[in-house]
């Protein structure tokens, strides 16, 4: 049995599944098996929309869904609304995926979708993630970390389902941009959306994360890309004094996974 049919096989053994759904390569992936495997009427995709979704993620997300006649729900989460969120702890995202969870098992239940899923690899066990804890509460299955799928087997098989994000960077919440501290506002989640859209706009591909720290931005890229962005840097500066920052530099160590969690309680 190939890896694609033991996960199709997993999810039918879930029953009648509802997936939190982002739209990146991991809950992609699921959502296109569950869809086969499944069918309409046992799987349903759930968007979770709310100011920290990227606009390009939530198009993107939705565009999928479409292309591969997923059953896909959007949902308004209300993360914002609770102050231990808006604080912005070094946990903060166990607040969100709480929210996140809390909202779904209510959908879930009212559909008769006895589980619910999400798209965690084996290799996001490994990493600072807060989210888990709550997933954990809520009792949410993540059929690619029990299989032991890492983020290598899932981009393999997404390119073999034609699954067109495959090779797309990590694109997490736009929150985990802010530095730890820092509230988390609408006009912040709005700033770093633009400042990110307008550095793809240029050309800038990879890993991309504009870093959040106040007044300040800070903008992480793949060190193939710092001649790329130095040669627009007059235009990045007068985008980013626009939309509100006072200044703006580029790390010069490039980007790094968990590079905010270094920054926490240093600047």
């Amino acid at each position: 049995m190939s890896d694609l049919a033991r996960l199709a096989a997993h999810l039918d053994g879930l029953g009648r599944v509802l997936l939190g759904y982002s739209g990146g390569v991991d809950s992609a992936l699921l959502a296109v098996v569950a869809t086969r495997a499944l069918g309409v009427d046992r799987f349903l995709a759930v968007l979770g929309l709310s100011p920290s979704l990227a606009a390009s993620q939530c198009s993107s997300a939705i565009e999928l869904a479409a292309q591969f006649s997923i059953p896909l729900l959007r949902l308004d989460t209300r993360e914002l609304e609770d102050p231990r969120y808006v604080a912005n702890p070094t946990d903060r995202c166990y607040f969100c995926k709480s929210e996140l969870w809390q909202r779904l098992s209510v959908e879930a239940a009212a559909r008769g979708h006895p589980s619910v899923i999400d798209g965690t690899n084996a290799d996001d066990l490994m990493e600072h993630r807060p989210g888990l804890r709550a997933a954990a509460e809520f009792g949410i299955r993540s059929p690619l970390a029990e299989l032991g799928w890492t983020k290598a087997n899932v981009r393999v098989s997404a390119r073999g389902l034609g699954i067109p994000n495959w090779d797309a960077p990590a694109s997490p919440c736009l929150s985990s941009r802010i530095r730890y501290g820092l509230e988390v506002t609408p006009d912040r989640l709005h700033q770093v959306d633009q400042a990110e859209a307008f550095i793809r706009s240029l050309g800038v591909s990879g890993d991309l994360r504009v870093r959040h720290l106040g007044n300040l931005a800070r903008i992480e890229v793949d060190p193939t890309q710092f001649d790329l962005v130095s040669r627009h840097w007059a235009e990045i500066e007068r985008l980013f004094h626009t939309i509100g920052f006072a200044r703006v530099e580029r790390d010069p160590r490039g980007y790094r996974r968990g590079g905010l969690l270094s920054l926490a309680g240093r600047i």
